[in-house]
């Protein structure tokens, strides 16, 4: 079992390196996802969370077409696509975060980083990772500002996502019902 999950794991490993045109190293967790392109534009902006410590602001999007079919405390729906945008701030002169009169940091328009989550029917009982890693059909992708994947470890989203099981994995699910129509 353990040499097929490393077999399945490989091959799909060079499965996403080759779809995407790049080198893949083999630590790098295989993805299905793909960019969303225009996601700033495209997607419904939902919240937004200083992070001081890191000198960025990450912003929250979903799909529009998710965010139509939501119901709040049920499961997300296939095809749900959630987007975090890392901002670096915009600082002083000494290095120090620059905040607005309400406290809350000044983002630039640079963005550092985008991770996406994204939820297809299937892709749990296909997914490549052990039932200690299990998100459901959750999976989970890294991407540098030109959108080109940032092929790393992802073993910490699904980590840290886990514990969320009962809000379908997600962290800001009460953001994103508190914005969908009524």
């Amino acid at each position: 079992m353990v040499r097929r999950f490393i077999l399945v794991g490989l091959f799909g490993a060079l499965a996403v390196g080759l779809v995407h045109g790049q080198n893949f190293p083999l630590d790098a967790t295989p993805t299905r996802i793909a960019f969303p392109k225009d996601f700033a534009t495209t997607f419904q902006r939902y919240d937004m969370v200083d992070k001081p410590d890191r000198k960025i602001v990450r912003f929250f999007y979903v799909n529009k077409d998710a965010l139509a079919k939501v119901k709040p405390g049920q499961p997300f729906p296939e095809g749900t696509v959630l987007v975090m945008a890392d901002h670096d701030v915009a600082l002083e002169a000494g290095g120090n975060p620059i905040r607005n009169p309400q406290g809350r940091l000044v983002p630039t328009g640079r963005v550092k980083a985008v991770g996406v989550m994204e939820k297809q029917k299937g892709w749990g009982e296909t997914n490549l990772f052990p039932p200690e890693k299990d998100n459901g059909d959750w999976e989970y992708a890294s991407f540098k500002p030109d959108g080109t994947l940032n092929m790393i470890k992802l073993d910490n989203c699904y980590a840290c996502h886990l514990p969320q099981k009962g809000l379908d994995f997600t962290f800001t699910g009460e953001k994103i019902y508190a914005a969908a129509p009524k």
